[in-house]
């Protein structure tokens, strides 16, 4: 009994602590362009994405294990920060402090649940396997939208280039030809707009 009652109060505490996702805030904007979404906003958009536009990916997919990936691949950022993608200068550490980061998160929890969400975040990360193309996919394709319905968003705040957008989205081809062609279209289309710089 004393077990279960250490084990339990680890996965509390863990669920304590990640709910400091919800005041992580990302540089995009929600699409009524009101706030700057938050990073718990922007998981649950994820997985409700993986079940909506799962038929579209290019090698089949397990489901469930996109969705636990897309719900935890930003936990992380409750000690490493959110990094815009476009910050060269940011990105430099990102992948230390962030590794960092999900030691520290996921020693919170019981060994073999902690073994196991740290495991499926660096197979995201690493972007090799079916369910983790289509989860960074989808990490790529919910920015773009926000941005496309913000009238440019974070594009015009940063002053982000197409070409810088083009190459962000390529792992939105590698995982769904489908979902790739749309993006591009909504690119070309921001570019028209003028809400998208060439």
């Amino acid at each position: 009994m004393e077990e279960v009652a250490e084990r339990l109060e680890r996965q509390i505490r863990f669920i304590i602590e990640i709910d400091q996702m919800k005041h992580i805030l990302r540089r995009n904007l929600v699409i009524d362009g009101s706030r700057r979404e938050n990073d718990a906003e922007h998981s649950w958009h994820l997985a409700l994405m993986a079940m909506i536009l799962s038929e579209y990916a290019e090698e089949e997919v397990e489901l469930s294990k996109v969705i636990k990936m897309v719900l935890m691949h930003d936990l992380v950022e409750v000690y490493a920060g959110d990094t815009f993608c476009y910050d060269a200068e940011g990105g430099k550490d990102k992948e230390e402090r962030e590794k960092l980061a999900a030691e520290k998160l996921f020693s919170i929890l019981p060994c073999d649940q902690g073994e196991e969400l740290k495991l499926l975040w660096f197979e995201f990360e690493e972007r090799k396997t079916p369910e983790a193309k289509f989860a960074a996919c989808l990490d790529r394709l919910q920015p773009l939208l926000n941005n496309y319905h913000t009238n440019g968003g974070t594009w015009v705040e940063y002053d982000v280039s197409s070409e810088q957008v083009y190459k962000r989205m390529e792992a939105i081809e590698d995982a769904s030809t489908v979902l790739g062609e749309y993006a591009r279209k909504i690119i070309e289309d921001s570019i028209r707009k003028g809400i998208l710089k060439r």
